[in-house]
């Protein structure tokens, strides 16, 4: 019997991908303890494993024993503690509360998982202290950054995964793969694919629902408007993004007349601005810069120009600082900011936006479901969402693929098994 503890529960995909190897391995698990401050996901937790997760976890003193750790701890800033103490020391930090329960209760293994950003924060020093403070503890460590998109999930999800074992050192099989960098890669590496063979590649349309409720279909002016600048075929919506700061393949509110018509002469302005504000005699800016009227018609020097300006403030497009120009820029006022393709994968889900993606299938312009969301991170259908739409389009953004969480598990526990249970993996498997 493997009983282990899941921290930083979430809606359990961890666990959920934890026991899934263990049940592959022939071997019996137990959680003895789960912690989630986060009610909403609580409930979730709750209708799919009958149990509530405790909360705080600066409230969990004491833990029954256990003989692995679990924990996809949040991305918690780690610059504060690193100024006081010189990234010497993690107290002050959610990481410290995993270091304690490992020092207190010195179960066999562990399994953390993490943004890709953890492993170069502050230059790499914050994911070298945590290294090290797990090695003082007499861990040997591993680590993995590895993209979803390799182990059968329709998206393009980059996360560190780190194992340890007491008084040894795990032997992994799997190796760090970043995978594509964009959806369009993907498609041009689709037929190239081999280096993870045993996993059936993905892609959106297969994890697209047959038809979903009319309540996630696109307002009919959205999709009108949308509509209008592809001469009325909906499905070369596939791949465009709604935003403001950038050109390429998308469409801007200017265009789409979110925040009133716009003539042609104030689009093709827009367009001219966003096109030009970065190029570098304007200046080293990462995001573009702010432009002086002179700058300005430098690139679009029309008759009419501050009448256009005046306008385009005025309906909310652009704003004037001290003499100079910059669109007002962000995503949040489209109902849908991404349309996913569905012969390639998915952007990230995040928990802040996994409601704006939208896709086109079967005629309708739509946001992607709650149920996709769970299938874009590997849950499988019977795993139920929150009934609160709201809570599930957040907790899918922030959960982890759980086949990439077997894979992991599966590797670890099939070459580092004789340290980790009582009877050799093999004879098992």
């Amino acid at each position: 019997m493997i009983r282990f503890i899941d921290l930083f529960a979430g809606v359990g995909g961890i666990r959920l991908g934890f026991e899934q190897a263990m049940h592959e391995l022939g071997l019996p698990t137990q959680c003895v303890l789960s912690s989630e401050i986060d009610k909403y996901a609580q409930e979730t937790y709750s209708l799919n494993f009958g149990e509530k997760p405790q909360g705080d976890i600066y409230q969990i003193l004491d833990a029954p024993g256990f003989d692995f750790l679990l924990a996809g701890f949040p991305c918690q800033p780690f610059s504060y503690a690193g100024k006081q103490n010189g990234f010497s020391d993690t107290r002050g930090t959610l990481f410290f509360q995993i270091e304690r329960l490992l020092r207190d209760h010195q179960p066999k293994g562990f399994l953390l998982e993490n943004v890709r950003g953890l492993t170069t924060h502050d230059h790499g020093r914050t994911f070298n202290t945590i290294l090290e403070h797990l090695k003082k503890l007499d861990y040997g460590v591993s680590y993995l950054i590895l993209n979803s998109s390799n182990f059968g999930v329709a998206q393009n999800r980059v996360r560190v995964y780190i194992v340890g074992i007491k008084n040894g050192q795990p032997k992994l099989n799997l190796n760090s793969d970043l995978g594509a960098a964009d959806s369009h890669k993907f498609k041009r590496q689709l037929v190239q694919r081999s280096i993870f063979d045993e996993f059936a590649t993905s892609i959106v349309a297969d994890i697209l629902e047959d038809n979903p409720a009319a309540k996630y279909d696109c307002s009919p002016s959205f999709v009108q408007s949308l509509l209008r600048q592809l001469n009325g075929k909906p499905e070369e919506l596939a791949g465009y993004r709604m935003i403001d700061h950038r050109n390429g393949n998308s469409f801007h509110s200017w265009e789409l007349s979110i925040k009133g018509e716009c003539t042609q002469d104030e689009m093709d302005f827009m367009n001219a601005l966003v096109a030009n504000r970065r190029k570098k005699h304007f200046g080293a800016h990462q995001d573009g810069k702010k432009l002086t009227i002179e700058q300005i018609k430098t690139f679009f020097n029309h008759p009419e120009l501050l009448q256009i300006t005046t306008s385009l403030i005025q309906k909310g497009y652009l704003k004037e600082i001290d003499g100079k120009y910059n669109p007002v820029s962000g995503n949040m006022s489209f109902e849908v900011f991404k349309f996913l393709d569905p012969q390639s994968i998915s952007i990230t889900l995040v928990t802040s936006d996994a409601h704006k993606l939208g896709v086109v299938h079967k005629g309708r312009v739509r946001h992607i479901t709650p149920r996709e969301c769970a299938r874009l991170q590997g849950f499988p259908d019977t795993f139920r969402c929150h009934p609160d739409d709201v809570h599930a389009y957040r907790q899918f953004g922030n959960s982890v693929s759980v086949p990439v969480v077997k894979a992991v598990v599966l590797d670890l526990f099939r070459s580092s098994g004789h340290v980790l249970t009582e009877q050799r993996i093999a004879e098992l498997a």
